[in-house]
């Protein structure tokens, strides 16, 4: 197959991109459960381009964009009592103008001008009544260079979706010989609020008989297997109460309302040779070097380093499953962070981490959510806030594009992802693109007042494992 033949075929798998009309169980308990800043599920893409590209090449890229994927023109729509999910509905008002914008920055703007700006649109709340995306081009990068930024909310994509949208929808050629023909706009439903409970309400009342039975096929299971039982219920008890130390003083929770990026970028192939030499993963490599920089920070401050309270994203989507929307649960562990040979630190993480992601009951949380989203909304999020706040550290990677794309006909020279702070003091995001890691950071401000010092020990730390390939 042509490379123009897999470009069609990557464009023609966007149209089941974001299909479904209900919010998932996961999707919803978000949604819900938002208060920015301080617990938003908002989070920010940057992409540094070598070029600025036209302004009206950048709008006709998202009306083209908009109409293949019409998941950004749907807004969510939520029942009037929380008797079911929320849905997602056609926005009547849909304008491509309300969710791009261009900002000049004064040039030549530096890098952390560039980020000064994204991290104080990252706290701005998007507008939950329109479809909850923002795209904007920031001009006057030193050389001609720009940067592309999206504001999208979570219950779009997690990482494993937004690698399907950007690995299919982002330009392959400066200047394409011919641009793909503007698809016809797609029929979407429209919902009200009256629609979506009535929805509810309905598919609650069908959940009522199919829960007795299943009620009785439960009783006969367990009466049949009482050691699968035990063990998942005991699962069930390490993953809801998992036994994490508590943060150092120093790394309590802050108010989060104070959201500080920073960016550090390595070679993927040293990454991996580091985590192949500990006998590990690339992923261990990676969660081990932000350890290491945490590491460095207390002692920079005279303080005793300890393992640390984290959690990561662990994927539970399947290769059958339709593209796009959430699929994802967490693990939450007590991260090796008091290790000093960044050796062995990465082989307890790779120990610690697979002991977290073979639980049995690692997704109870998404076979409990639907319940939960019954609930009235101020009680679902103390408990959440209860179960997932005392972390210091977030991380989580994924693969990114392996061949050069465009936005809007410029060339994307390293792209970072910078998560939202609902449930702890730091995120730490890494994409992969061509053969270089482009991490992104995001840490609480209040946490760590002293974010320049904090940026020089995250560096440290990843040096430090980085060193390990040679």
């Amino acid at each position: 197959m042509s490379k123009k033949d897999d470009r069609v075929e990557d464009l023609g798998q966007l149209k089941s991109w974001g299909t479904n009309t209900e919010l998932n169980a996961l999707e919803a308990l978000m949604w819900r459960t938002e208060h920015p800043p301080a617990y938003s599920w908002s989070g920010i893409v940057l992409a540094v381009l070598e070029s600025t590209p036209d302004w009206d090449r950048f709008i006709g890229l998202h009306e083209w964009g908009t109409r293949l994927v019409p998941r950004f023109t749907e807004r969510v729509v939520e029942p009037l009592v929380p008797a079911g999910p929320p849905m997602w509905s056609r926005d009547p008002e849909f304008d491509l103008s309300n969710h791009l914008r261009r900002v000049i920055l004064p040039a030549p703007a530096s890098m952390e001008q560039l980020l000064e700006y994204a991290q104080s649109q990252g706290v701005i709340p998007l507008d939950r009544n329109r479809p909850p995306w923002i795209a904007t081009l920031i001009e006057g990068l030193p050389g001609g260079r720009s940067a592309y930024m999206l504001q999208a909310h979570h219950v779009l994509m997690d990482g494993g979706s937004a690698t399907q949208l950007f690995s299919r929808i982002l330009g392959r050629h400066h200047r394409p010989k011919s641009m793909p023909n503007l698809p016809a706009i797609q029929k979407r439903p429209r919902f009200s609020k009256i629609d979506a409970t009535l929805r509810g309400l309905g598919g609650l009342a069908r959940t009522v008989p199919s829960a007795v039975v299943r009620g009785g096929e439960i009783i006969t299971y367990t009466a049949q297997h009482p050691d699968r039982v035990r063990a998942y219920l005991e699962s069930t008890m390490r993953v809801a109460q998992p036994d994490l130390v508590p943060p150092p003083k120093r790394l309590e929770p802050g108010p989060r309302t104070k959201w500080r990026f920073g960016m550090l970028e390595c070679g993927l192939a040293e990454l991996k040779k580091a985590g192949y030499k500990a006998e590990g993963t690339v992923n261990d490599a990676f969660v081990a070097a932000m350890l290491g920089g945490l590491r460095f920070y207390l002692e920079s401050h005279g303080d005793l380093p300890e393992d640390l309270p984290m959690t990561l994203p662990v994927s539970v989507r399947k290769p059958d499953e339709a593209l796009g929307g959430n699929r994802f649960t967490g693990a939450f562990l007590s991260a090796p962070s008091s290790v000093t040979d960044p050796v062995e630190r990465i082989k307890e993480i790779h120990r610690r981490v697979g002991a977290a992601r073979n639980e049995p009951a690692l997704d109870f949380l998404n076979v409990l959510t639907p319940a939960l989203n019954f609930a009235p909304s101020a009680a679902v999020s103390s408990a959440l806030q209860s179960l997932t706040s005392n972390a210091v550290l977030m991380a989580s990677s994924w693969a990114g594009p392996v061949e050069p794309v465009y936005v809007a006909g410029s060339r994307i020279q390293g792209m970072y992802v910078f998560a939202p702070l609902p449930s702890t003091s730091m995120c730490a995001a890494m994409s992969s693109q061509m053969g270089t890691c482009y991490i992104g950071l995001n840490a609480d401000g209040d946490v760590f007042p002293d974010i320049e010092n904090l940026w020089e020990c995250m560096q440290k730390g990843l040096d430090e494992v980085v060193e390990l390939a040679d």
